[in-house]
């Protein structure tokens, strides 16, 4: 069945028809949850907050097609809302360990890269994740973090001349 009628589907009360919605982008979602969690646990935990918000307030949804956009967007904002309400900092050995579930390579490459994206601001590591990591273009960027395209292109602009003048200076041009 396509998105549109799942959707439809699930507007109507259908549970399964949201299931299937969600069990169909399940990986994006994960991957999602995890760059902004950096653990397994808390990832799937805001999956799950996303999944009761889907289920509450799924007859809001006005563009049936817009569906995967807005449940990103939703899963974005639990996953903000948990670091806001834990506050807390996550140890390296715990993203060296859970790191590989999204695929950054080796264990050193790991290191570093945590290590070039905290010397960022949050919103400049949350856009470069986006972009570089989750491989998102600038106008997804922009819609899931609810920002003008220009600001999404300025923020990664800014973060990459950071980096490259903190990390890489003109070796790399």
């Amino acid at each position: 069945m396509n998105t549109i009628t799942l959707v439809k589907k699930a507007k109507d009360g259908d549970k399964d028809a949201l299931v299937e919605l969600i069990m169909a982008q399940k990986k994006d979602y994960y991957k999602l949850a995890f760059i902004y969690m950096k653990n397994k646990e808390d990832a799937l935990d805001a999956m799950e907050d996303m999944i009761v918000i889907l289920y509450e307030n799924i007859h809001r949804l006005k563009d049936e097609g817009a569906f995967y956009r807005w449940s990103k967007t939703i899963l974005s904002n639990c996953c903000k809302r948990l670091l806001r309400d834990k506050k807390r900092v996550v140890p390296l050995a715990e993203i060296k360990e859970d790191a590989s579930e999204v695929g950054y390579g080796q264990k050193d490459n790991q290191i570093m890269l945590d290590q070039y994206l905290s010397s960022l601001s949050d919103k400049h590591q949350e856009i470069i994740k986006l972009r570089y990591i989750l491989d998102l273009d600038y106008q997804s960027i922009s819609d899931l973090l609810k920002i003008p395209l220009g600001t999404v292109k300025s923020r990664i602009y800014t973060a990459l001349a950071h980096l490259k003048k903190n990390f890489g200076g003109d070796r790399y041009e």
